[in-house]
């Protein structure tokens, strides 16, 4: 396998550095290094996609024609690679890399042309719909109601851990609009405005200290049928493909190399055992070396998956294996990080990441003093956000009975 760039990929690496360095101010830089997960602070977000989509690059695995970049696989990597060198925050994913997708396929044509556009330009902000109280891996199990009412379903119900619900203006949401035989079945996918009356939102303070996380109460919210993506009732088949980009449709492996190459780094500096330099220890090399082999092989995994969808697929029963490779591998990554973080790593210190809502009295103000260098105050908070990897888009265990029936047919 030839691993190396060709000329052409070469000089579009440095096309996208000489972007990099010209548009990514200190604080967006500032609000990357900071995020605690692929949530990072959502002003600093939105005005780096603006940027993005200035330049045509908010949306480069999207469709040409609705704005998306005819890159190849490699020059998809490059630009994600050199993005988390620099230090750019993250983009949400809820409409840039999962709603966008199902809208292509299964969207109507004025569907297309108010979704996509206003998703580019940040106009149209999505959150997800899916996990209630009572269903969250076994997702079909949902109960939410959607009432027909003339041209309007008419929405009663809830829905938990709905990321970013104070700052989104629309939603797309599984609902319950018929009970039958199969409880795949009477589900529709629908997008919904954020601003009707009738919805409650209560937010949810994570383990970090940041209140990211919400529920979300429907009381008679009435939405368009207009707005229902798919058919009514056969939402479980428009659900079922976004989960696939959902799950497989990014790529993990840049960050957690950068993120092993930055520990790297600083343990030259942080003191093991013995006073010597944590570089230096044996057991700190080997636990390095184990997971940037583990990366490694992710990575080539998830050059497969680019390669599907620069061809227009999508990643199939893969994304259930990227999904679970690509969080227990995240997990272990930040856990490593944690450790090697030494005493100031155990310190809770979640004002510094400056959280979306108001942090315990006691603490000092958002940004203000911490205890050691600034990665060591984030990393146990990195830590804390990532044991949700293996849980969300469906839990880890749910996805290796989805590879047993569908990969291997058992």
């Amino acid at each position: 396998m030839d691993v190396t760039f060709t000329a052409a990929e070469e000089a579009f690496r440095d096309e996208v550095r000489a972007f990099l360095d010209e548009h990514l101010t200190d604080d967006l830089r500032a609000a990357g290094d900071l995020a605690t997960s692929v949530y990072s602070d959502h002003e600093a977000s939105l005005q780096w996609q603006a940027i993005l989509h200035e330049r045509g690059w908010a949306a480069p695995a999207w469709p040409v024609e609705w704005g998306g970049c005819d890159w190849t696989v490699a020059q998809h990597y490059i630009f994600a690679r050199e993005s988390v060198l620099a230090g750019a925050p993250f983009l949400s994913p809820m409409g840039i890399r999962m709603v966008a997708h199902a809208i292509v396929k299964f969207g109507t044509e004025e569907q297309k042309r108010f979704f996509l556009p206003g998703i580019l330009d940040a106009s149209v902000f999505f959150c997800q719909g899916y996990s209630e109280p009572e269903s969250g891996s076994d997702l079909a199990s949902l109960a939410m109601r959607a009432e027909s009412d003339g041209d309007d379903l008419v929405l009663t119900g809830s829905k938990i851990w709905t990321t970013h619900a104070r700052e989104a203006n629309w939603m797309f949401a599984l609902v319950r609009t018929s009970k039958q035989e199969r409880k795949q079945q009477g589900i529709t996918f629908l997008l919904l405005d954020m601003t009707v009356p009738g919805i409650e939102i209560q937010p949810l303070v994570m383990a970090s200290g940041e209140e990211v996380q919400n529920v979300v109460f429907f009381d008679k919210v009435r939405v368009p049928k207009a707005n229902v993506l798919g058919t009514i009732d056969e939402g479980w088949t428009v659900a079922k493909y976004l989960l696939e980009f959902e799950r497989g449709g990014g790529a993990s492996a840049p960050w957690l190399q950068v993120s092993l190459d930055r520990l790297a780094e600083r343990a030259t500096t942080v003191p093991g055992r013995g006073g010597r330099p944590l570089a230096e220890d044996d057991d700190f090399r080997l636990g390095l070396a184990e997971l940037r082999a583990r990366v490694d092989v992710l990575e080539i995994l998830e050059h497969r998956s680019l390669a599907v969808l620069a061809e227009g697929g999508n990643p199939g029963p893969a994304s259930s294996m990227l999904k679970i490779l690509g969080t227990e591998l995240s997990q272990a990554v930040t856990e490593f990080v944690h450790k090697s973080a030494g005493p100031r790593g155990r310190v809770y210190q979640p004002h510094v990441t400056r959280p979306g809502g108001p942090v315990v009295e006691y603490l000092p103000p958002a940004g203000g003093a911490h205890s050691g260098d600034l990665w060591q105050a984030v990393a146990p908070l990195r830590y804390f956000n990532d044991r949700a990897g293996s849980i969300y888009a469906g839990s880890n265990e749910i996805q290796r009975n989805i590879l047993a029936k569908a990969a291997l047919g058992l």
